[in-house]
């Protein structure tokens, strides 16, 4: 498809515009989208506000950024044409990370660890804009009952999935979340629904903490401010009354705050499975407590990307397994992002999930 599109253009550190570009033309393996809805990540904050360089070869703009997306195929590439996959007009959610699979990682279903990958909105222009190209071997159709604002939040929770499955949830367990965001948040519904007998989330906002407790937690705490209703002192102390001492038999860091990653060694009990989800600075240490996990036999795992686990996102938003849309807040039009991301970064409003629609 010839022709311009609008599209918000990021050149560097608070340096992003509202432009017409060439709309992307497709390869033979490649389809075109245009695009119905994209979610702000956290991560376009932090490229927005020069807080981490991009995936592109010198780690600068200009680029497109948005890589939770969705939208409607509007041209086909030779090869995803001749096999007959998908058709134009084919509503789908669109996997950001491009692996290329053919390099060892991939063979081995490894996905989110390929070496060639690309990554829509991190590496190559992304969903903040009218149109935008995929390879049709990471596009998934949606069932008719997902909207294109549900499918949206397929990325994250295709990442919220992956951390969950390395959680091991069995029936019963005493779980624990810590950083109700709204991907901790869809996790905590996952921990539920996934036959957790207590569901505890940690967190420093009341306004997340009540989602939370409106989306199945059984338990909430505040860690850090007094005047919270739901505000605690000592951690350590409630999980270990809740538990007559045993401690949490599960507990997922969706969280990349170095103060955050402590709790879970001290809140853990024994055979205890910690997963690590939040993304920490570059520099940032986790220190083990070696002696005391050794004796309880804990398991200590980190979970990155969302690696074959697509399907089951859009299954669990079809069957109503986990409600994304009680964790949209805010929508906002093409020509607004610069203002969306500053109001998300700032916290105007209370934002959870903020959606562009262009």
């Amino acid at each position: 498809m010839k022709g311009k599109m609008k599209a918000m253009v990021f050149y560097e550190k608070l340096n992003m515009k509202y432009e017409e570009i060439d709309i992307p033309q497709v390869g033979p393996d490649e389809v075109l989208v245009k695009v119905k809805a994209c979610g702000i990540c956290g991560s376009d904050i932090a490229y927005y506000w020069g807080m981490s360089p991009l995936e592109t070869a010198d780690g600068k703009g200009p680029l497109v950024l948005g890589h939770e997306l969705s939208g409607e195929i509007v041209e086909l590439g030779d090869l995803p044409k001749s096999l007959g996959l998908f058709k134009v007009g084919d509503r789908v959610a669109v996997d950001p990370l491009q692996y290329c699979n053919a390099c060892e990682a991939c063979k081995k279903g490894q996905v989110n660890l390929c070496e060639e990958k690309i990554v829509t909105g991190v590496s190559v222009n992304g969903g903040f804009a009218e149109y935008v190209k995929s390879k049709y071997t990471t596009l998934f159709k949606l069932p008719e009952n997902v909207t294109y604002e549900q499918a949206a939040f397929c990325e994250p929770l295709g990442d919220a999935i992956y951390a969950v499955q390395k959680l091991e949830v069995t029936l019963g367990d005493f779980c624990v979340v810590i950083g109700p965001g709204p991907i901790g948040l869809a996790q905590a519904q996952l921990i539920k629904s996934s036959g957790a007998g207590t569901l505890v989330v940690i967190g420093t906002r009341d306004y997340r903490l009540d989602v939370a407790k409106n989306n199945g937690a059984d338990h909430v705490y505040n860690i850090k401010d007094s005047a919270s209703k739901y505000y605690t002192s000592d951690i350590t102390k409630k999980i270990s009354d809740l538990t007559g001492g045993k401690m949490a038999d599960r507990v997922l860091v969706a969280t990349g705050n170095p103060e955050s990653m402590k709790i879970p060694f001290d809140i853990s009990g024994r055979r205890s499975i910690i997963v690590f989800f939040g993304l920490p600075g570059e520099n940032d240490v986790v220190e083990v407590p070696a002696l005391q996990s050794i004796f309880w036999d804990k398991t200590i795992k980190f979970s990155w990307l969302a690696p074959l686990t697509w399907p089951k996102a859009i299954n669990a938003i079809s069957t109503k397994l986990i409600d994304v849309e009680s964790l949209v807040t805010h929508k906002f039009k093409l020509e607004e992002l610069v203002s969306a991301l500053e109001k998300v970064k700032n916290r105007v409003g209370n934002p959870m999930k903020a959606l562009v629609i262009p």
